[in-house]
């Protein structure tokens, strides 16, 4: 199947990068005044997919999402659901615990969207590229070729390598496996902003974005920490029945599991982000 790639071309200016929505509507709120406060536009605030997920207002973040006019790729949520497929395309290992909490949160996700909803979600790229700062920057879900990659920091290169399509791009921001990191290689970067929707396992219910900043004439960044109104999120996700797992974690920062992890980054379970 043929790739659609949006290319936004070279841009300048403060970027906001962040990944896993997660139906979270009062963490993308919280999102949307930081654009605002930072004066980024919309058109520099780019989402790496799973606006749709673990949480109670599917329909309604997406609508935030869509007036907000952000820009997103395709997460392996939004793959199925345009696709009306039964599960979410975490590979999850079958008949794990995170694959048995997918049969309770994704049906619901998808008898909440609206055809408006789900028509958007339809619309949305598998990959957008810009040039930022001399560098050339791929924005990615899980990997270039598979958007459920799950590839993390301890993640060997040899795995990253791929994506970067030889020498055509020296940047590959990346989500899909629910914390932030950099890996530097040489003078490639592979940069996970982090997700807003569920905290990084870290044991703070805040989550996590990135900005890109060019005022130096370089490419930086920078990760930053959210606070949002998290109980607000996890008593709505108790109320409709979800995942009751699920909704401590958005309290405790703490993951229900860690099957998902390598040996790393599981035995950093509770002991805060560090980004170095």
């Amino acid at each position: 199947m043929d790739k659609k790639i949006e290319e936004l071309g070279q841009i300048s200016g403060k970027v906001l990068l962040f990944g896993g929505v997660y139906s979270n509507l009062q963490a993308l709120e919280a999102l949307k005044q930081i654009a605002e406060k930072e004066n980024i536009p919309p058109e520099r605030c780019i989402c790496t997919g799973d606006i749709v997920g673990y949480c109670a207002q599917p329909e309604e973040t997406v609508q935030l999402f869509k007036i907000w006019n952000a820009k997103s790729i395709a997460g392996n949520v939004e793959v199925q659901l345009s696709e009306g497929a039964t599960d979410c395309g975490c590979d999850f290992r079958k008949g794990s615990r995170c694959d048995g909490f997918s049969q309770q949160w994704y049906p619901y996700a998808q008898s909440k969207l609206s055809k408006n909803s789900l028509s958007f979600i339809s619309s949305i790229p598998d990959h957008i590229t810009f040039n930022y700062a001399n560098r050339k920057v791929l924005v990615v879900h899980g990997s270039f070729e598979n958007t459920s990659e799950f590839i993390f920091k301890s993640t060997p290169w040899d795995a990253k390598a791929p994506s970067f399509n030889g020498n055509e791009f020296d940047v590959v921001i990346g989500g899909h496996c629910g914390l932030p990191f950099q890996d530097k290689h040489d003078d490639k970067l592979w940069l996970n902003p982090g997700v807003i929707g569920m905290p990084a396992n870290d044991g703070s219910p805040n989550v996590w974005y990135a900005i890109l900043d060019d005022s130096q004439n370089t490419f930086s960044f920078k990760h930053y920490s959210l606070n949002y109104n998290y109980r607000l999120t996890n008593k709505l996700m108790l109320n409709d029945s979800l995942p009751e797992e699920y909704a401590r974690t958005i309290v405790t920062g703490i993951w229900d599991n860690t099957e998902i992890l390598p040996a790393i980054e599981s035995g950093l379970q509770g002991f805060g982000v560090q980004i170095i």
